[in-house]
């Protein structure tokens, strides 16, 4: 079993850091842009899906395309009759004219998706905000401070977010940033600011992570705060968070969890134990690896829609240039393809142990040997679950707030990442949020 590993805190001393990564690199993304990622896996999807349309149109227009009397017999009546709209449809056609137009829209559908590909990969602006003040460092994990000048005895909010993808989604930009929100609203936000795998983390588990980094973060952060503190997760950060409350809950005043799941297998649990035995059989070339690539951990996110960086970018492609829209896009399309490598072992974790057992959910998921259980925990808890969520099934999250004693639960209609950087989210998410935090500071 791992043991916790607890340094002293640093502010960027020499030394202090790993330097395995440019400091560059871990605020922003690099100038020469990556994404649509993995590109090679979104341009199969694109070939097999348009392409296919014509290898189905010969199979249909020769009559070979017919299902089994057996699938027949078991289509839903909805999927019947539009199966015999299309074929009455097709059959007024001339065959060869709708092959014509049918290759033609194929080209036209492939040649706008790489339009609004190279367009946003020569997009000119880049995200360029001034960094915070780092108040704690270790390894390649920092704690970042959006409020420095707030007075000693202000509220403060420890937002965790999640180990794969970069903090700033919380800091999309000026105009579109819940950290700095919280700060014009009296608070003090500070964000743990995770950084990629360097050789100090590249052995970590879970349980370093927590109660490691998050409990030296925490230890550093009561040293210059005096006011009410509480803690806050996003995400894979939501469980972090937890675990953390359950350590030190005499340390915080409340608890917010943002779409954390825990129930792994609410909805579809044989995708979801298809996944952890997947991960079982990387699990040697992760340990040769060191880590979970990006581009790794992105194809798995990919497949939970394959369709929709397709989507994204045919829209994309119509968008006016240097348009808010076009801008709000490239934003977080550049955060989503900023992500972080899993460290190994901590990859096998989450993969194997949450997808694949889903431990949390059965009690079995542990942090230092202690199991994690949210039915123990005495803090106030704000549990908001995305009712619109793609990425964490709100079954999942909701399995989390029956779990926390006397949670209130909010249900916004809004997606996964929309909660925290859409144009409703100020007022469905964020103005809710200043409202019961003010209630328990």
């Amino acid at each position: 079993m791992a043991r916790a590993r607890r340094g002293p805190a640093q502010i960027d001393k020499k030394g202090g850091r790993d330097t395995t990564m440019p400091r560059t690199e871990q605020l922003r993304p690099a100038l020469e842009r990556q994404g649509p990622r993995p590109l090679p896996l979104h341009l199969a999807t694109a070939t097999l899906l348009w392409g296919s349309s014509l290898s189905a149109w010969t199979l249909w227009k020769s009559d070979s395309l017919r299902w089994s009397a057996s699938l027949q017999a078991a289509k839903p009546a909805q999927e019947e009759a539009s199966e015999q709209a299309l074929r009455a449809a097709l059959e007024k056609c001339d065959p060869e004219v709708f092959q014509t137009a049918l290759a033609q829209a194929v080209r036209e559908r492939m040649g706008r998706f790489l339009d609004g590909v190279e367009a946003y990969r020569s997009y000119p602006e880049h995200r360029e905000l001034p960094e915070m003040p780092v108040v704690w460092q270790e390894g390649n994990s920092r704690l970042l401070d959006y409020a420095p000048d707030a007075p000693s005895d202000a509220p403060t909010v420890l937002f965790v977010p999640s180990l794969v993808n970069r903090f700033y989604v919380l800091d999309l930009d000026r105009e579109t940033s819940l950290l700095r929100w919280l700060a014009r609203e009296g608070f003090k936000p500070v964000v743990m600011d995770w950084g990629a795998p360097g050789e100090s983390e590249m052995d970590f588990t879970l349980t370093d992570y927590v109660a490691g980094r998050l409990e030296a973060a925490l230890d550093a952060l009561k040293q210059i705060q005096e006011g009410p503190l509480h803690l806050a997760g996003y995400c894979m950060g939501g469980l972090l968070a937890l675990a953390l409350a359950q350590r030190r809950s005499r340390d915080f005043a409340s608890l917010v969890l943002m779409a954390a799941p825990w129930d792994f297998h609410a909805e579809q649990p044989e995708a979801a134990r298809l996944l952890g035995l997947q991960a079982e059989v990387m699990a040697p070339l992760l340990r040769t690896m060191g880590v979970m690539p990006t581009d790794m951990i992105q194809s798995y996110f990919a497949l939970l829609d394959p369709a929709g960086v397709l989507r994204k970018f045919l829209a994309f492609a119509q968008f006016e240039p240097g348009s808010p829209k076009a801008r709000r896009f490239v934003a977080l399309e550049d955060w989503l393809n900023d992500g972080v490598p899993l460290a190994a072992k901590v990859a096998g974790e989450c993969l194997s142990g949450w997808y694949g057992r889903n431990e949390p959910a059965r009690g079995r998921w542990r942090i230092a040997g202690h199991p994690v259980k949210p039915e123990d925990l005495r803090l106030p808890a704000l549990v908001m679950v995305p009712a619109q969520d793609r990425i964490v099934p709100p079954r999942s999250a909701l399995a989390l707030a029956a779990a926390l004693p006397g949670a209130q639960v909010e249900q916004p209609k809004l997606g996964h990442i929309g909660m925290v950087v859409s144009a409703r989210a100020p007022e469905r998410i964020w103005k809710p949020l200043v409202e019961w935090l003010s209630a328990r500071s």
